[in-house]
């Protein structure tokens, strides 16, 4: 397990687990440590969403996806992270981003993936044997 899981599990903002045999089921959020420390970071993920266009393109994909407890858990858990990060890398939140914008400018493609140009549907394999003739 590395450092930011423990960290997570430590505050309890990681999900329960019920596994038996070959089948894996999640469930809620252990509850393992502090409530002040939990709902302090519930608090500052909200605070963070409102602040960080990161966090609420996150959030509201979460929102969307899972509902709105869960996405509270998921940005407390994506902020205590990057906490986790600053704090072992000894830097602010302003370089933290600056990182992650670089990184993300140097992001090579997939493997496996084909090159994308123009939406959608470009990423589709096209049999040209079934392909219907354009007009």
């Amino acid at each position: 397990m590395s450092d930011e899981q423990a960290l997570a599990s430590y505050v309890g903002i990681i999900p329960r687990e019920y596994s038996s045999g070959g089948q894996q089921r999640l469930g809620g959020v252990t509850k393992q440590g502090s409530p002040l420390l939990r709902f302090l970071w519930g608090e500052a993920g909200a605070h963070a969403v409102r602040r960080d266009p990161d966090l609420k393109r996150f959030y509201r994909r979460k929102l969307l996806q899972k509902g709105l407890g869960k996405a509270r858990v998921a940005v407390a858990r994506k902020l205590g992270i990057r906490l986790w990060i600053m704090l072992r890398d000894e830097i602010d939140y302003q370089e933290f981003c600056r990182r992650g914008e670089r990184q993300q400018k140097t992001v090579r493609p997939v493997a496996g993936m084909p090159e994308t140009g123009n939406g959608a549907k470009s990423h589709r394999p096209v049999d040209e044997a079934t392909r219907l003739p354009e007009f």
